[in-house]
């Protein structure tokens, strides 16, 4: 089952990385701002870095310094490893974990990009990767961050020990995620695309914490930030938790700028509407979660009735998550 997971998230996350979603789109930008990103932080990285997946921004909440080590997990298009990156400076290095090669080659295409004086990044770096087997020593990191990525982790506990392994004693986490304020029914648990939609991988809040605890962190706060999940549906192309519609589930030749074809079903709990030319239609229901009904599969037909019929904010929550590593 693990195998499965992992490979549907790589698909879908493959397909977000190629689907051209950036900070200039507008519904992108109000997910990031919605969740702790100023317009500053926006503008200040490459548009292409931010593709409207976060929920929460740990870069405002780990409280970087000048020279440190900072890890990334899931880094996607390089969002937080350029917010951290200006954090830690010249002196400090940032590295993005990422399982989705797709992902991994469109964030070194940001580094190299660069911003304002069009100087690539010089402090960063990006491994393929996955989060619970990263290519890193021990003890060698000062801070792991992380933005509504560990959720989709089908054994949620490796992650726990790897990152105690690669911080260094006293080391910190400052993770942005989702987890369960109740448990699912199970309907919506057992189904692969709620998986998918960052929903059904979820941990409730007290596993989390519980889990955090054996693998090695004292002082492990898990704070409710009270965001609204469905501001996602602000999003043009999305179709589940974080991930937008596959390329070829978008209009052909679309003019994003006259005529936007929008997918807007949410990364977690937003109702999918079809927006063209400014007309929009809502045709999968008022509730939560629902994908497109563009989307064809019986599958995903089956999961947009599936959770018409349930409001995802009832049961998760946006978390802002601390721990610190245990000193030896």
């Amino acid at each position: 089952m693990s195998e499965n997971i992992e490979a549907v998230v790589r698909e879908r996350y493959g397909a977000t990385a190629l689907s051209s979603r950036s900070s200039k789109q507008a519904g992108v930008r109000a997910v990031a701002e919605a969740f702790g990103y100023s317009p500053e932080e926006l503008t200040s990285i490459p548009a292409e870095a931010n593709m409207g997946l976060s929920c929460g921004n740990p870069t405002a909440i780990a409280n970087l310094r000048e020279g440190e080590v900072v890890v990334d997990l899931g880094s996607g298009g390089g969002l937080d490893v350029f917010l951290a990156a200006a954090k830690v400076g010249a002196t400090g290095r940032v590295i993005g974990i990422d399982m989705t090669p797709e992902m991994i080659e469109l964030a070194e295409r940001n580094a190299a990009k660069g911003v304002g004086d069009g100087q690539p990044y010089a402090n960063v770096e990006f491994h393929l990767a996955k989060i619970d087997d990263m290519p890193l020593p021990d003890s060698s990191v000062d801070c792991v961050i992380s933005n509504c990525v560990i959720n989709l982790a089908p054994n949620k506990q490796s992650v726990f020990h790897e990152i105690a392994r690669v911080l260094k004693p006293g080391g910190r986490l400052a993770v942005s995620d989702i987890a369960l304020k109740q448990p699912l029914p199970d309907i919506i648990a057992k189904d692969l695309m709620a998986y998918v939609g960052c929903v059904a991988g979820a941990l409730l809040i007290n596993d989390y914490h519980a889990g955090l605890q054996a693998a090695g962190f004292a002082h492990v706060e898990i704070v409710d930030s009270g965001a609204d999940l469905n501001v996602y549906s602000e999003v043009e192309g999305q179709t589940g938790c974080c991930t937008p519609a596959t390329p070829s589930s978008m209009a052909p030749n679309a003019d994003e700028s006259a005529s936007p074809l929008s997918l807007a079903a949410s990364s977690c709990c937003a109702p999918a509407i079809v927006s063209i030319g400014g007309a929009s239609l809502n045709d999968t229901a008022s509730e939560c979660c629902a994908p497109s009904s563009q989307l064809k599969g019986d599958a995903e037909s089956d999961l947009a009735e599936l959770l018409r019929r349930y409001n995802v904010n009832d049961y998760a929550a946006s978390v802002k998550v601390y721990a610190i590593k245990e000193r030896a």
